[in-house]
C-alpha cells in the first residue's frame, strides 16, 4: 500500500507565507511526477503545481510567480512553498503522485493525500 501524508496548511493573513510538505510511504518502486491540487466547495479540483521527476516544473497561472514546487526523491517528500498569499488560495490542498509499485511491469497510478486546509484571512 502507498501512503501520502499532508502536512503544513493553516491560517495565515493576506500577504503571508505558508510552505505545505507531502510524504510519500509504503512499498513502491518509484514515483515519477508529484504534485498539487486544491479544491473549493465552488469549483473542481485543479492543478497548483507539478514536479516531474526530471524535468520543468509547471504552474497554474494563478500561482506563478508566487509558489515554488519542490523535491526531495531520497525521502519522497514533495514541497510547496506558498508566497503572497491571496485570500482566493483559500482551498483544501492534496497531494498527488505517480507511483509505480513493482519493477516488472511500467504502470503508473495516481495515489492522494488527505487533503490539508489553506485559509487566507485577516
Amino acid at each position: 500500500q502507498v501512503e501520502l501524508v499532508e502536512s503544513g496548511g493553516g491560517l495565515v493573513q493576506p500577504g503571508g507565507s505558508l510552505r505545505l510538505s507531502c510524504a510519500a510511504s509504503g512499498s513502491f518502486f518509484s514515483i515519477n511526477a508529484m504534485g498539487w491540487y486544491r479544491q473549493t466547495p465552488e469549483k473542481q479540483r485543479e492543478l497548483v503545481a507539478v514536479i516531474p521527476s526530471g524535468g520543468n516544473t509547471n504552474y497554474a497561472d494563478s500561482v506563478k510567480g508566487r509558489f515554488t514546487i519542490s523535491r526531495d526523491n531520497a525521502k519522497n517528500t514533495v514541497y510547496l512553498q506558498m508566497n503572497s498569499l491571496k485570500p482566493e488560495d483559500t482551498a483544501v490542498y492534496y497531494c498527488n503522485a505517480q507511483v509505480r509499485r513493482t519493477p516488472w511491469i511500467v504502470r503508473y497510478a495516481d495515489y492522494w493525500g488527505q487533503g490539508t486546509q489553506v485559509t487566507v484571512s485577516s
